[in-house]
């Protein structure tokens, strides 16, 4: 009940966010991913460019997620993890610029989507971690970037146990009990989180719906800062 109602909570705040930050029509800013109609998503290992040596680990675990919920088949990132590794394909920077046939070829994927984590700062005061990531979606066939996007995300680590009255000593007594929240997150939450919010308006694939039928509505702008919260 709690995962669900989290989940509740996650997309009813991305629709308001969505509906806030919307700057142009999914056309205007998907237009190359509508027309190479991608199927098939390989998830590269993320470059991990932050001070927190975790967090290539944390987006590599949810990077699949946002990407399939839109209507894509996304190859399990652990078992194509092995082949990359084998295929000596395991540093995502030596492809990002490079022809990405193989990965067509090896594991016939559309699209190549490289992450970027240039950030990740956590806030004991302010009760949040922020983090920016680059996401470039590239086509195996053509090699073009179809979709690229730098995004800021701020999460809300804040504790949902508050202490009630108290004047001075009880937000004495809920600020340490937000700092450590902060310090005990699970990050892998806060990475999904990261990832669901900002790719919240990605096209929807083929075994959606809604699949070409959502070029009207609103996207979000190239360069994003937004919040997530619990």
């Amino acid at each position: 009940m709690k995962a669900k109602f989290s989940f509740i909570v996650l997309t009813v705040t991305s629709l308001l966010m969505l509906a806030s930050c919307a700057t142009s029509t999914k056309l205007a800013s998907f237009g190359k991913m509508y027309e190479e109609d991608p199927l098939v998503f390989i998830i590269m290992p993320p470059i991990n460019n932050s001070t927190n040596v975790d967090a290539k680990d944390y987006f590599y675990t949810t990077m699949n997620v946002p990407v399939a919920e839109a209507g894509y088949y996304v190859l399990p990132p652990y078992l194509a993890l092995e082949t990359l590794q084998k295929e000596s394909a395991y540093d995502s920077e030596n492809f990002l610029e490079a022809d990405l046939s193989k990965f067509n070829k090896l594991f016939g994927a559309d699209v190549a989507v490289f992450t970027v984590i240039k950030k990740w700062e956590k806030s004991m005061i302010g009760s949040s971690v922020t983090v920016e990531i680059e996401y470039i979606f590239r086509s195996t066939k053509t090699n073009e970037t179809v979709y690229h996007r730098d995004a800021t995300i701020v999460v809300d680590t804040r504790s949902q146990t508050k202490v009630g009255g108290f004047g001075l000593l009880g937000a004495i007594a809920n600020l340490a009990t937000d700092a450590i929240s902060t310090a005990a997150t699970d990050y892998v939450s806060v990475a999904r989180r990261c990832n669901s919010s900002a790719l919240s308006d990605m096209p929807a694939g083929k075994y959606s719906e809604k699949h070409t039928l959502d070029k009207a509505e609103g996207a979000m702008g190239e360069v994003i800062r937004i919040s997530a919260t619990k």
